[in-house]
């Protein structure tokens, strides 16, 4: 597959599938956090404005684009509603790739990533949609988390751990499901 048209895409892709390793992109780690906001900090705020058709132009920049939308901002506004903020552009970006059947030609690991803003959407259609495509992958890449995101909306119609950095009020059974772990 030819390399992303940006050089800002080329540099995510090589650091987030090279450097990092699973572990890097699941747990929380400071030093990632930290290591990620000096290097793509100004590419996220600079192009987080920009429309999902700037970044459909070939598949590896429209995959770095996910990341940068979709990943990135849970690293660099951890605990902070900005984490949330550019979901919507990453989604976008996600269903173009797939309506352009790009993701036949990724690796597995890549298209978990490619997947993931369905699976952190509140919508249960992108949720269904997220289940659809995580049953085809191998389990070891997003099948149980897409199932337990899954069920969080389909109970509530939202995630009830973000509720707090979001201002919204939390019932009784949200509290409980987030003390039960459903709180990725």
């Amino acid at each position: 597959m030819a390399a992303p048209q940006r050089r800002w895409a080329a540099e995510l892709l090589y650091v987030w599938f090279h450097k990092l390793r699973p572990r890097d992109w699941f747990s929380p780690a400071p030093e990632v956090d930290a290591m990620l906001r000096r290097r793509f900090a100004r590419e996220l705020a600079a192009l987080s404005h920009r429309p999902a058709t700037e970044f459909l132009r070939d598949p590896m920049t429209a995959l770095a684009a996910v990341l940068l939308f979709d990943q990135l901002p849970r690293n660099l506004h951890r605990g902070s509603p900005q984490a949330f903020a550019t979901d919507p552009l990453a989604l976008a970006i996600s269903k173009g790739v797939f309506l352009r059947r790009w993701d036949r030609a990724l690796t597995l690991a890549q298209r978990q990533f490619l997947a993931m803003p369905l699976m952190h959407s509140e919508s249960i259609v992108d949720q269904n949609a997220s289940l659809r495509y995580f049953v085809r992958l191998p389990h070891r890449h997003g099948w149980p988390f897409a199932v337990s995101h899954h069920k969080m909306i389909a109970r509530f119609g939202r995630f009830p751990h973000r509720n707090a950095l979001l201002g919204r009020a939390s019932t009784q059974a949200e509290e409980r499901a987030v003390a039960e772990g459903f709180a990725w």
